[in-house]
């Protein structure tokens, strides 16, 4: 490290010099490198393969990324997707493959932002991935099955990230206040725990978030008169830019609670006044729209499928605008999904499936189900649903769980046309017996 790079750390904002450099300091998901994982043992060993880490911003993927990078006794190069092209992937490509040639050294690829490259350029690292030539690392706040090219998703391994707990961010901003070194150790800080709540609260599992509002909150605070920089709940809410909440925790989730209730109930003034009194006291409307896509299909489901679409519509379109206008939508959402009509038949399904999952192990395919493109004997048997008018009777499950019933449909709106094309298939199955 030269002189030029310790002034830059220096200077560096709090999130960047608090960024951990050893995996024992990483905070957080515990679920992929916690003791004993699959990843943890790859980076330490240095074998790890291609991969892809995706998940919310600031939950530590390029955190993750960076101690791989100084563990890991190969090269290792960053690019970013929004500014990098396919020249600069066939560089570094050429590269490797030399250093892999002449020194047998692996070199890793961090690819930020990996999403938003296209399929010419995602391709044109296909050949080097598939030879050994990279190890490469994407970073993406998408979901990448829905993202990225399925070439390059097929050729890696996916790690989910988590938001960060409450806890997490907590006890990392308690030790960015003491840290002297890379922390604001120096600057003599009095912040209150009621301060640090608001900062957890208001980061919404976002690390970096927490840390640049705290930052920000103490080098813009003056001294009082005993030379201390006092950080209160008013200052947090200023430095994070959102108000705290008017209502106490317990409170908060009572009141969340009657919204969800109110949609199952059916009462659409009561799912309204909820969500406007939630929104008045510094809920997040992201958070009521969650719920109410979740809801959409927990308490709606088949009954009404467009309740669904019209939720994650009424989501996508607050992202979009945001208040105060946004709130139509998510209103018109609300009413909609109140005044649909209810049925919980897939909640039981998806229950009832994932039981059977767990307890049964036997999945093998009916021998006529499988895939015969890459097997020598062919395998005959599959009826064609489209050669019998679009449905014919036909085994789908192993055996040993043909008769399970997973899908059961209520009698309540769209349902019941469910339940009477059943009935329909049904006859004329009877029909053609002999």
């Amino acid at each position: 490290m030269n002189l030029f790079d310790i002034i830059h750390k220096d200077n560096a904002p709090l999130a960047e010099r608090m960024r951990p450099t050893t995996l024992d300091d990483f905070v957080g998901q515990s679920h992929i490198v916690g003791k004993n994982s699959l990843l943890r043992r790859a980076i330490l060993t240095d074998s790890l393969g291609s991969c892809i880490f995706y998940g919310a911003p600031g939950c530590g993927k390029t955190t993750l990324a960076n101690i791989i990078a100084n563990t890991t006794r190969s090269n290792f190069v960053k690019l970013n997707a929004v500014s990098s092209g396919i020249s600069d992937a066939k560089k570094v490509i050429e590269d490797a493959r030399l250093d892999k040639e002449r020194y047998g050294t692996r070199t890793y690829l961090l690819l930020d932002e990996c999403h938003r490259w296209n399929k010419a350029q995602s391709d044109c690292m296909l050949e080097a991935i598939e030879k050994g030539h990279i190890v490469f690392i994407g970073s993406t706040t998408e979901n990448p099955f829905v993202s990225m090219t399925r070439a390059i998703v097929s050729r890696c391994r996916i790690f989910e990230f988590k938001p960060l707990s409450d806890e997490d961010i907590k006890s990392t901003l308690v030790r960015a206040l003491s840290d002297k070194t890379k922390g604001l150790g120096n600057y003599d800080v009095d912040a209150s725990d009621e301060a640090l709540d608001h900062f957890v609260w208001a980061s919404d599992g976002d690390l970096r978030n927490a840390l640049n509002a705290l930052e920000l909150a103490v080098k813009s605070t003056p001294k009082g008169d005993k030379g201390r920089i006092s950080i209160d709940l008013t200052v947090a809410e200023q430095s994070s830019q959102k108000k705290s909440m008017s209502i106490d925790e317990s409170m908060y989730y009572d009141m969340l609670s009657a919204f969800c209730k109110s949609l199952r109930g059916s009462d659409s003034d009561a799912a309204l006044y909820w969500a406007e009194r939630l929104i008045s006291a510094g809920c997040d409307p992201m958070l009521i729209l969650r719920r109410l896509v979740v809801h959409s299909s927990e308490d709606v489901g088949m009954a009404d499928p467009q309740a669904l679409v019209i939720a994650v519509s009424a989501m996508t379109a607050y992202k979009n605008i945001g208040l105060p206008e946004g709130k139509i939508p998510m209103y018109n959402a609300i009413i909609y999904v109140c005044e649909a009509p209810k049925s919980n038949s897939v909640v039981t399904a998806k229950y009832a499936v994932e039981n059977v999952v767990a307890t049964k192990k036997d999945d093998k395919v009916p021998p006529y189900l499988m895939d015969t493109n890459y097997k020598a004997q062919k395998i005959s048997g599959y009826k064609y649903p489209h050669s019998f008018g679009g449905w014919v009777d036909q085994q789908y499950l192993p055996d040993s769980l043909k008769d399970e019933k997973f899908y059961v449909p209520s009698v309540n709106g769209f349902e019941k046309y469910l339940i009477r094309a059943k009935e329909i298939k049904a006859n004329k199955q009877e029909n053609k017996q002999p």
